[in-house]
């Protein structure tokens, strides 16, 4: 069957939104290396009259850059492995194994996805508080481990598109049902395990309000709450800013590029069968 062609006309819109959306992006990268006069006399101009790469070497000395790369680093990995393991596990249970109550449960859970953050934010900051764990990025970390709902969901869909037939095969090898979701359903999933990295680790790279909630050390703020504090110091100075916006954006712009082909096809692959 021979696949249908795009028309042009659609050719053409796709282009269209795509230099909308990436617009904003490009003008950011270059207003990085335009000198700090360029901006404020011709700030609507594309092109840089001169090009200045000591912006991003400026913004990286104007404030402890390497440490708020670091701690989003520890923020961003703690919280992956977090999403994924506890969710892995609860998605299985839910998309393989059979017990009374299970899809009332289920129901529950994805009834929680209702509830907007701000609905449970003072009782998880008096919770975190109380545990010890406020003003450490554990407060963080932490609540990733005990699962989310939209990952969960997202995971069940993928498990339940993963023939029967296998576990049934592992079980007459001997294999429990640990043994089949650490040898059979995990290595068969990792398209979706991947979509679920993808999305924590973003949420977390970019996160705002939870360091703004839980830390008050200086030394403890990731790159998007010590971006907020440079803006604030050196709000006069757009050509450092905008080095220190392109510098905070790259990364995820860089990783989606990496990972884009198993990023989609766990897209694609998740949600088949209900």
């Amino acid at each position: 069957m021979s696949r249908q062609k795009t028309s042009p006309v659609a050719w053409m819109l796709l282009l269209i939104a795509a230099v909308v959306f990436a617009f904003p992006l490009l003008w950011m990268l270059l207003s990085s290396v335009k000198p700090s006069t360029q901006l404020v006399k011709d700030p609507y101009v594309i092109l840089p009259d001169e090009w200045r790469w000591r912006n991003y070497l400026d913004a990286v000395q104007a404030m402890p850059f390497l440490r708020f790369l670091w701690n989003t680093v520890l923020l961003a990995a703690g919280s992956v492995a977090g999403s994924v393991l506890s969710c892995s596990v609860v998605a299985y249970g839910f998309a393989r194994l059979q017990w009374q109550g299970r899809n009332l449960l289920f129901g529950v859970l994805i009834a929680t996805m209702l509830l907007p953050w701000h609905v449970t934010m003072i009782p998880r900051f008096l919770l975190l508080r109380e545990i010890g764990l406020y003003n450490s990025l554990g407060a963080l970390v932490v609540p990733t481990f005990l699962g989310d709902a939209f990952f969960i969901f997202l995971l069940r869909q993928f498990f339940q598109t993963i023939p029967e037939e296998l576990s049934e095969a592992g079980r007459l090898d001997g294999l429990g049902e640990w043994g089949i979701f650490r040898r059979i359903v995990i290595p068969l999933s990792k398209p979706a395990l991947m979509t679920v990295a993808l999305f924590q680790f973003i949420a977390s790279w970019n996160d705002f309000s939870g360091p703004l909630l839980y830390l008050n050390d200086p030394d403890k703020f990731p790159l998007a709450y010590g971006l907020e504090q440079f803006v604030s110091a050196y709000s006069d100075q757009t050509h450092l800013l905008m080095a220190a916006s392109t510098l905070f954006t790259l990364p995820i712009v860089a990783l989606f590029l990496l990972t884009q082909r198993t990023f989609l096809r766990g897209i694609a692959t998740t949600g088949l069968k209900g």
